[in-house]
């Protein structure tokens, strides 16, 4: 191949799709087993790659040459082969030290808790300390094979009470294992400033989610991930990246002294200018619209508007449900009660909530489970559709809501639950094309 991605294993990859946004060349992804890694890095078959897990620090005996932070951090996420010579670099370095700009993350006086102790987390580490960072910990359990500085078991004792900023720099939550256990309970931290997962796949994971829920700075993995691609582009079309990597060294060392009031002046910067655009780009290709609401309330003729429009896959859970169940949703709850309906739902919910770019209308229920909410919003921002109980209409075919006064009770239940399960809440009273403004306007 010209240039790609290797690592294993690589389902979860979105390089493909990111280097495509800025790049001409073509770019493929390589899943590449332990037992053909040798003989891929001697035969030297590409001009230039990116390297995951688990090679970042595997390659590094077979390069020729190592830039100065990767030699550093000993690990290697880009490699450039120059006329047979391999030169390694690190542009998840750059990745994130632009994501704790972007997202003014950093702050000198933070206890930085790093989840990990994988070439990730040496990145990770590396960086925090180039910021100016002093209080950093990375964490390990006791059969790990890397150790770290403190145990996982420890940390609610050591850092109850003390400011603390979370960075996951582990597979945990990643696509598929999305359902991972957590590996902490965000709780147990009462002064917890914020939380960076460097998944990106999905674009919520459930320690982003939680941390969302304790209304703490959440930061995915996606910011970093075109950052470090980005800068990876350079290194493979040779675009001057080595006389001048950064491009934004004022607003740096602003942030190496701990001058958060001006990061803004790195969102000046006409790299960081790039980097933003492509990362909204990114974005919206894998964010879902999930719209919920009561019965009645527009949601399947908005998602299909919107389908139409904006060339999103339209999904309809209440479809899906009466084609698994091959029955009508009326019929069914009538012979068999509304739990088996609502733990169908939710199977329906898990199976859908892993794809990208599509608009979901969910059923008037579907809010009442929990793990419905965190599935739709691993990949989905939840626009609860409001509209004013007297522009609802009780259905035959409904039999939750056949009459007005059941319909009544049914939103007087499920409104404060849309509220605080929602990202957004649009007015269901307006048309629908001002509706479909206000939801396309907020997807970033």
């Amino acid at each position: 191949m010209n240039y790609g991605l290797i690592g294993f294993p690589l389902k979860h990859s979105f390089s493909k799709e990111v280097h495509s946004l800025f790049s001409n060349y073509k770019y493929d992804i390589c899943e590449l087993e332990e037992n053909n890694f040798d003989a891929f890095m001697r035969e030297k078959n590409f001009k230039g790659i990116n390297v995951t897990i688990p090679y970042k620090q595997k390659v590094i005996p077979y390069l020729d040459k190592i830039d100065s932070f990767a030699k550093d951090i000993n690990a290697v996420n880009t490699i450039v082969n120059n006329n047979g010579s391999l030169i390694g670099y690190n542009t998840d370095f750059y990745g994130i030290v632009s994501s704790f700009a972007y997202f003014n993350c950093f702050n000198k006086n933070y206890h930085y808790i790093i989840l990990g102790t994988g070439a990730t987390s040496n990145t990770l580490e590396y960086s925090l300390k180039f910021l100016g960072a002093t209080n950093i910990k990375k964490c390990y359990r006791e059969n790990s094979k890397i150790k770290g500085d403190i145990l996982y078991k420890d940390l609610e004792n050591e850092y109850a009470n003390k400011d603390v900023f979370i960075i996951n720099a582990t597979p945990n939550g990643m696509y598929p294992h999305m359902d991972d256990p957590l590996l902490i309970d965000l709780k147990k931290f009462k002064n917890l400033k914020g939380v960076f997962d460097v998944v990106y796949n999905p674009l919520r994971t459930n320690l982003l989610i939680e941390a969302e829920i304790l209304k703490v700075k959440a930061v995915s993995g996606l910011y970093m991930l075109v950052a470090q691609a980005i800068f990876a582009g350079k290194y493979f079309t040779n675009d001057n990246v080595e006389n001048d990597p950064f491009h934004f060294e004022p607003a740096l060392a602003t942030l190496r002294n701990g001058d958060i009031a001006k990061a803004d002046e790195l969102c000046n910067n006409a790299l960081t200018s790039e980097i933003e655009k492509y990362y909204n780009t990114c974005y919206k290709n894998k964010l879902n619209i999930v719209l919920t609401g009561m019965p009645t309330c527009g949601k399947s003729t908005l998602g299909k508007m919107i389908s139409e429009k904006y060339g999103y896959e339209f999904i309809d859970t209440d479809e899906l449900i009466e084609n698994k169940i091959n029955n009508k949703i009326s019929d069914f709850l009538k012979l068999n009660g509304e739990e088996k309906f609502r733990d169908i739902e939710s199977e329906i919910i898990k199976e859908i909530s892993t794809k990208n770019h599509a608009v979901i209308s969910t059923g008037g229920g579907a809010i009442l489970k929990n793990e419905n909410i965190t599935n739709l919003k691993h990949n989905g921002k939840i626009f609860f559709i409001n509209r004013s109980l007297e522009l609802l209409k009780p259905t035959s075919d409904r039999p939750l809501t056949s009459n007005f006064d059941d319909l009544k009770k049914k939103y007087d239940e499920r409104l404060p639950i849309y509220k605080n399960t929602c990202d957004v809440e649009i007015d269901g009273d307006v048309e629908y094309n001002e509706r479909i403004a206000k939801i396309v306007n907020s997807l970033i």
